[in-house]
């Protein structure tokens, strides 16, 4: 049988591990000598292909659920650095994004003049505010009371 099983899987070109044979017709296979009488077999249904084992997405989908929800994502869990996983670039353009919209939100409500908005400008562009609220703050301290309020509104 173990002859028959070697050109049983040559025939249908697999390995003999997924080769099934019937065992109510194991007797007839043992008479099976050559490679025409193995593929009669094959046709008539003793013997049999396998099917390969194919991998359960289950435990995938419970864990993609997860980390939608945000688990999973602790220090242990990390490959590559904070600018691999969330580019610096990417960072740089939502802040300074919505520093400008700001500072033009107060440029067109005249809150600020064009030659401050310019010096508040460029002195986003070189990276001086960290963020919006920072951005506030400056102009608390530089004496700008009426942005104050509509900054917070913002933010």
């Amino acid at each position: 049988m173990i002859e028959q099983k070697r050109m049983a899987a040559r025939i249908l070109k697999c390995g003999t591990s997924r080769i099934w044979v019937d065992p109510k017709k194991v007797a007839e296979v043992n008479e099976a000598i050559t490679n025409a009488d193995v593929r009669r077999l094959i046709n008539s249904g003793i013997i049999i292909k396998k099917q390969k084992l194919g991998l359960s997405s289950g435990r995938k989908n419970k864990i993609k659920k997860q980390k939608d929800k945000g688990r999973r994502k602790g220090h242990g869990s990390r490959k590559g650095t904070s600018g691999a996983r969330f580019s610096r670039k990417r960072d740089w353009i939502k802040r300074i994004r919505g520093i400008r919209d700001v500072l033009k939100q107060l440029r067109d409500e005249k809150k600020i003049d064009n030659r401050k908005y310019k010096i508040l400008y460029k002195k986003a562009k070189g990276g001086f505010f960290r963020n919006k609220a920072h951005l506030k703050n400056y102009l608390e301290r530089e004496g700008i009371e009426k942005v104050k309020d509509d900054v917070e509104k913002k933010t």
